[in-house]
């Protein structure tokens, strides 16, 4: 388990229409300590994918959280994203390697085995995420492949939790970073009520380990 708390790693559904983000990016970071916040956006060209980073990133980013945007190098940097998160490793990353860095985040998942990630970590992807929202890995494999990295690597990793009550194993793994999508998004309750008990399960109190 690592010496301080993960934190959160929030993941967007596809965004199309970005009007109902702002009133809930305000509610996520007053409710949980949120680091970085992935945009997925499903829009239909890159212009319209510009206008909604455009129109979220000032808002997270006023919070002192990094806002990435997913798979598009190019159009990331055009609407001032704090940087890229690339699924698959290879070559996409390294483009996106040599065109960010150093002055932006470039992130690295759906890396399908060992040998994908320990590639993509020395590389210089700023991190690594195990799963994530297509929800092919399964979550025993999830824990097992952080838990594997937590404990050789220095190169910080991202496990995703498909549900709140999958944190605690995440956390006892080592993982440096949580990573919510639908947990929170499609929480009947709502996404701050989500993300309090997301805050709760992942802090360094008995209840985080139960």
């Amino acid at each position: 388990m690592p010496k301080d708390a993960p934190r959160v790693y929030l993941i967007t559904p596809p965004i199309a229409d970005f009007t109902p983000y702002p009133l809930l990016f305000e509610t996520a970071m007053a409710a949980c300590d949120v680091a970085c916040v992935l945009l997925r956006i499903s829009a239909d060209d890159d212009g319209a994918k510009e206008r909604v980073v455009r129109a979220l990133a000032p808002m997270v980013q006023r919070h002192g959280v990094a806002c990435l945007v997913a798979d598009d190098p190019q159009w990331a940097v055009r609407a001032n994203a704090d940087g890229v998160h690339i699924d698959g490793g290879g070559e996409r990353l390294q483009s996106a390697l040599r065109t960010l860095r150093p002055g932006h985040i470039v992130g690295a998942g759906e890396l399908p085995t060992r040998d994908a990630a320990m590639t993509a970590g020395e590389a210089g992807a700023d991190y690594v995420m195990f799963g994530g929202p297509s929800g092919a890995v399964p979550h025993a494999a999830i824990v097992e492949r952080v838990a594997w990295w937590a404990e050789i690597f220095n190169v910080p990793c991202v496990g995703y939790a498909r549900e709140l009550a999958l944190i605690g194993d995440l956390v006892r793994a080592g993982s440096d970073f949580i990573a919510l999508g639908d947990a929170v998004f499609a929480d009947p309750r709502g996404a701050a009520a989500a993300l309090c008990d997301a805050a709760r399960l992942m802090a360094p109190t008995p209840e985080a380990t139960e």
